[in-house]
C-alpha cells in the first residue's frame, strides 16, 4: 500500500541531520512536524512543538498534541545526547540519561505513532544509531544506546511488517553536525585523527544521512525492513594499508 503525503515526525529536527531530513520531507510534499527543544529556522515551514524529550511526561503530552490533527505514518527517531568518558569514568547517571533520550524516546514516540499507522496500513519508522553502535572509543553509554536502536530495528521490522510498516536505521559517522563537534572539538589531536582515517577524505554532512533516510521513508522502499545502512564514508569498512 501507498501512503499518499501524509505527515512526517522528526523527533530533534531543528539542526544537523534532523533538520536536513525535514527540508528533504518538505520538499518531497508532506507536512512535517518537528519536536525538540528550540525551534528551526524561520524559513522551515514544519510544525513545531517544543519539549525536552528527556521528560517523558512532556515528550507524553506533545505527542497527543501532534496526533491530535491526525495520524502521522512516517517517523524519524532523530533526537540524540552523548556523554564522552571512558569505561572507568561512565558514570550510572551518564548511562541512564542517554539510554533515556536516544532509545526511550524512541520507543515512547514509536508506541505513539503506532495506532494511526496500522489503521493506514502503512508506516515508516527510522531510528538514527551511529557508527559509534559498532564500538568507538570514549563512548560506552552513547555506543550502548546506538546499538540498542540497532536491536529495536530488527525487532520491531519483525513485529510490524505484516501491518505494512517497515522500521530500517542509519548509522551516520563521523557527520558535520553540532553534536558531533560538541564531542570533538575542531582542534584536537583525536579530531583531526579520525577525519584522515575517513576513507572517501572529507567529513559527511547532514544531507548526505537525510538522503538514506528519506529513501527509507519513501514508498519505493516497502520491501526494506530491518536493515541498518552506514552513511560514514566507509569507516565501517576499515581503512586500506598501501
Amino acid at each position: 500500500m501507498t501512503s499518499g503525503a501524509g505527515r512526517t515526525l522528526v523527533t530533534g529536527g531543528a539542526s544537523g541531520i534532523g533538520l536536513a531530513v525535514v527540508r528533504r520531507e518538505i520538499a518531497a510534499g508532506r507536512a512535517v512536524v518537528v519536536l525538540d527543544r528550540a525551534p528551526p529556522p524561520g524559513d522551515v515551514a514544519a510544525g513545531f512543538i517544543a519539549v525536552d524529550m528527556m521528560d517523558a511526561a512532556a515528550t507524553d503530552a506533545a505527542l497527543k498534541a501532534v496526533l491530535a490533527d491526525g495520524p502521522i505514518t512516517r517517523l524519524v527517531n532523530n533526537v540524540g545526547l552523548v556523554r564522552p568518558a571512558t569505561v572507568d569514568d561512565t558514570t550510572l547517571d551518564d548511562l541512564e540519561a542517554v539510554m533515556r533520550l536516544n532509545v526511550g524516546a524512541t520507543l515512547q514516540c514509536t508506541q505513539a505513532l503506532l495506532p494511526g499507522m496500522r489503521a493506514a496500513g502503512f508506516g515508516r519508522i527510522v531510528n538514527v544509531s551511529s557508527r559509534a553502535a559498532y564500538g568507538k572509543d570514549l563512548r560506552s553509554a552513547y555506543a550502548a544506546s546506538k546499538a540498542g536502536l540497532l536491536g529495536l530495528t530488527r525487532t520491531w521490522a519483525l513485529e510490524l511488517g505484516r501491518d505494512g510498516i517497515t522500521v530500517n536505521a542509519v548509522a551516520p559517522g563521523p557527520i558535520a553536525t553540532p553534536l558531533f563537534t560538541a564531542a570533538n572539538p575542531p582542534d584536537a589531536p583525536r579530531t583531526r585523527a579520525i577525519i584522515e582515517a575517513i576513507p572517501v577524505g572529507r567529513m559527511g554532512t547532514p544531507e548526505d544521512v537525510a538522503d538514506a533516510i528519506c529513501f527509507f521513508l519513501g514508498d519505493a522502499a516497502g520491501f526494506v525492513t530491518g536493515q541498518t545502512l552506514p552513511v560514514c564514508g566507509g569507516m565501517t569498512v576499515g581503512k586500506s594499508v598501501v
